[in-house]
């Protein structure tokens, strides 16, 4: 047994070096990525893949060398939370929910473990891991009596009253560093396939629109209308002034989301010129 794992090992070592040792020409790859996205915060704190939503979208990838891929992506996902199908009692009681789209994009640099190339048979495959910068809008909303509204703008935590000048209304445009890992393979012809599972840590805390306290009922009614009033504390037991002041969420911890998918891209090659003058 100990031969044999030996023997395999001096085959991946001999594969890989003669891969790197072939004439590598850079390449470019483009096609669309579908998957599944999740979030990860005050309404649920550590469950992977809770009330997965589909997500998906465009990748283009730069190959400068059998190691090295450099990508950009732009993603459409959606996630959601509700504290009514949490097992933590606390939060069943809070009941709060909400629902965003998340628009994502995103420059990475993806490092593959074997030398890998699109339509090369002596490098058809690869784990690899990757990690970037990501710009992404988000929106949170609430149902209430059927209707879909959007939180940001109501203030549900005391944003832009005046009787809370410490509380800014936040911004829906925030930024997070994507990493995680994958498995690509070359599958036939230019077309290559990858898997991956990546997270984003953000820089928010209202990506569910939860983050402080409880603001007084009266003064956002008075400062954003009923709708504020009825989404900011939707308690099962005594909601309304009992819960003023009293923790909403945790702002010592920022929001996660994640995202799984499958890509299918095409690689694209440079035209040959038509005229040997030209060559």
């Amino acid at each position: 047994m100990q031969r044999a794992s030996i023997r395999l090992l001096i085959f991946i070592s001999f594969v890989a070096l003669r891969a790197d040792a072939q004439p590598f020409k850079p390449y470019s790859e483009l096609g669309p990525m579908g998957g599944v996205s999740y979030y990860m915060g005050e309404l649920n704190p550590g469950r992977q893949f809770f009330m997965p939503r589909g997500g998906g979208g465009l990748v283009f990838r730069h190959s400068h060398s059998p190691r090295w891929t450099w990508r950009i992506h732009a993603l459409y996902m959606g996630v959601q939370a509700d504290d009514a199908l949490s097992d933590v009692p606390a939060q069943i009681q809070r009941n709060l929910s909400f629902r965003s789209v998340v628009l994502e994009f995103s420059p990475m640099l993806e490092f593959n473990f074997f030398p890998y190339e699109v339509g090369n048979p002596e490098t058809p495959a690869t784990p690899f891991i990757f990690g970037g910068f990501a710009l992404f809008r988000f929106n949170p909303q609430a149902e209430l009596n059927g209707e879909w509204i959007p939180l940001q703008p109501l203030g549900t935590e005391g944003q832009g009253a005046s009787a809370y000048p410490d509380k800014k209304p936040y911004s829906l445009i925030n930024a997070t560093f994507p990493f995680g890992f994958g498995f690509k393979f070359h599958a036939f012809g230019r077309l290559g396939v990858s898997l991956e599972w990546g997270l984003r840590r953000t820089f928010t805390d209202y990506l569910d629109d939860v983050s402080t306290t409880y603001a007084d009922r009266d003064i956002l009614f008075a400062t954003h209308g009923v709708q504020s009033a009825l989404l900011a504390d939707r308690s099962l037991v005594n909601p309304g002034d009992i819960n003023t002041g009293r923790q909403r969420g945790n702002p010592s911890n920022n929001d996660w989301y994640g995202f799984a998918g499958l890509t299918l891209s095409y690689k694209l090659m440079k035209r040959k010129p038509q005229c040997a003058a030209y060559q």
